[in-house]
């Protein structure tokens, strides 16, 4: 079903979905295998690989309820068709600075309903949220003073949720590149080798 927001005032967005932080679920990783397991249905061999990321997939931390998917495929392939099949299902679309596309699951004109779900497609790269997401997983006491941070910019942001990420940005960048000489070149793809839809450290 189709979600229709055009009588939704844009002021009101905010109101409609705050900042929400929630204790880490174990059951958001069983609502990524569902959501990973749709995806490959619909996308097929266009996925090059795919990804849990954001704080939903680090034992411990805190987050808000959403599932972060980072889905890579090649450059150049039409995803118009597969636009029209998401929004079918009840996807949004949105176009962040980063993605080729972006679909979002759980917002409806009447405030969230169900698991949340960010979908991020991008052209196929050495993406900073895979190197924070596995930074954080193998560093839990860094994990927890993110978690200290994102408290503290809720009571500030709580209608605001693009400040919000906005205002994490110093330390996810900060903590990303302490990955990045942790672990150099980890998430960089040789095409002719690659065997590798999905990529996660264990904890």
């Amino acid at each position: 079903m189709r979600q229709d927001f055009s009588q939704v005032p844009e002021n009101k967005l905010s109101e409609l979905f705050p900042v929400l932080l929630e204790p880490h679920n174990l059951a958001w990783k069983d609502y990524y295998m569902v959501e990973r397991e749709f995806l490959q249905s619909i996308f097929d061999d266009k996925i090059v690989r795919i990804n849990h990321i954001g704080s939903s997939v680090v034992f411990g931390l805190v987050a808000k309820p959403t599932i972060d998917i980072l889905l890579e495929i090649l450059p150049g392939i039409d995803l118009s068709a597969i636009t029209e099949k998401m929004r079918d299902e009840g996807y949004i679309t949105n176009n962040p600075q980063n993605d080729i596309i972006m679909y979002l699951k759980g917002y409806t004109p009447h405030g969230f309903e169900g698991q949340c779900v960010h979908i991020h497609v991008r052209v196929y790269g050495d993406w900073d949220e895979l190197y924070f997401r596995d930074y954080l997983i193998m560093h839990p006491e860094i994990a927890q003073e993110y978690g200290k941070l994102k408290f503290k910019l809720k009571e500030q942001y709580m209608f605001d949720r693009d400040t919000y990420t906005d205002a994490k940005g110093k330390f996810v960048r900060e903590y990303s590149e302490y990955a990045r000489k942790e672990f150099p070149h980890r998430y960089a793809i040789d095409m002719g080798k690659c065997d590798a839809k999905e990529q996660l450290p264990s904890r």
